[in-house]
């Protein structure tokens, strides 16, 4: 189980660093630039400890999946980018194809 919290500080560490991207201006930032860069490393080094219970298929596709999801939603949010609904149908199916992997992992 604690694999599993592992993986969600990898997810939230890399949405957090993917959502400091446009901040830093292309690096031209130095504290979001700092930011984003320890939030990346701190989102593999948690990988790294789900990966040693959870198969690395299914960490992966959750790591990718919930990233994707959180990432359109918070940039819907904090930076306006626009939301289709057929944007919103893959973001839904997104979450149940992860909810499934998860279910029905070997």
């Amino acid at each position: 189980m604690i694999a599993y919290y592992y993986l969600l500080g990898a997810i939230l560490f890399e949405v957090t660093g993917t959502m400091l991207l446009p901040l830093s201006k292309n690096f031209s930032k130095p504290l979001p630039s700092i930011a984003l860069t320890i939030s990346y490393i701190a989102s593999f080094y948690f990988l790294t400890y789900a990966i040693k219970d959870i198969p690395i298929a299914i960490a992966y596709a959750s790591w990718g999946g919930l990233g994707i999801f959180l990432i359109t939603l918070l940039g819907y949010i904090f930076y306006g980018q626009s939301l289709q609904w057929q944007s919103a149908v893959g973001l839904v199916l997104i979450a149940v194809g992860v909810a499934i992997v998860n279910i029905y992992k070997t």
